[in-house]
C-alpha cells in the first residue's frame, strides 16, 4: 500500500526528471553518463561532449544494483533515526501534517514524499554522477587558461616580428643620404 502510493507521488517527478537533461544541456554540451566495469575503457569526450564513467567490479556486472538487493519492507533495515522521527509526528494533526485527520491534513503528504526523495537521492550510495560531472568540467577549464596563454603568447610573437618587418622595410625606403632633386629647366 505505502510502495504504491510512494509510486504514485513520485511519478510526477519521474517525468520531471526525463526532461531535466534538456535544461542543463541548453548551452550546447551533450554529457554521456556511463558505468563501466572492471577494465573496461571509459570513451574519450569529445569538444561538445562531456563523458563521465562510473567504475564498479567485474563481480557487479551482472548483479541487481546494491538499491535494490536489500528488502526495504523488513523492520530491520529501517534506519534507527527514521523510528524516531516517526515516533514524533505520531499526535500531528491538521494543515500540512500528512494524516487523515483535520482539515488539509493530506497537504503535508505530497511535501514529504518530495522530501524523502531528496534525501534518498542525496545520501544514496549509489554513483553519483553531478560530481563526476562537475570534475570533468573542472578538467576541461584547467586546460582553457594554459591554452589561452599559448595563444597569447603566438600571437605576441608575430606581432614583434611583423612590427619589426615593418621597421626593416621603412628604414629600407629611406636611405641617410637622398639625391638632390633636378633644378627646372628655365631657371
Amino acid at each position: 500500500m505505502i510502495r504504491t502510493a510512494l509510486a504514485f507521488a513520485l511519478s510526477p517527478l519521474a517525468l520531471l526528471a526525463g526532461t531535466a537533461p534538456a535544461v542543463a544541456q541548453s548551452d550546447g554540451e551533450k554529457i554521456n553518463q556511463l558505468i563501466v566495469y572492471g577494465d573496461d575503457p571509459c570513451p574519450q569526450s569529445s569538444e561538445n561532449e562531456i563523458t563521465v564513467c562510473a567504475r564498479k567490479g567485474e563481480s557487479e556486472r551482472y548483479r541487481i544494483p546494491e538499491v535494490l538487493r536489500g528488502d526495504p519492507d523488513n523492520p530491520k533495515n529501517e534506519p534507527w533515526t527514521d523510528r524516531v522521527e516517526a515516533y514524533e509526528t505520531v499526535g500531528a494533526q491538521g494543515i500540512a501534517s500528512c494524516s487523515p485527520v483535520g482539515a488539509g491534513g493530506a497537504t503535508g503528504c505530497m511535501a514529504k514524499l518530495i522530501d524523502a526523495a531528496y534525501k534518498e537521492k542525496r545520501e544514496g550510495s549509489d554513483i553519483r554522477f553531478g560530481q563526476l560531472i562537475e570534475a570533468e568540467r573542472a578538467k576541461r577549464l584547467s586546460t582553457i587558461d594554459a591554452e589561452a596563454a599559448a595563444t597569447q603568447a603566438r600571437v605576441e610573437q608575430l606581432e614583434k616580428e611583423y612590427d619589426a618587418r615593418i621597421k626593416a622595410e621603412r628604414d629600407a625606403e629611406t636611405p641617410g643620404t637622398a639625391a638632390p632633386l633636378p633644378t627646372p629647366p628655365g631657371k
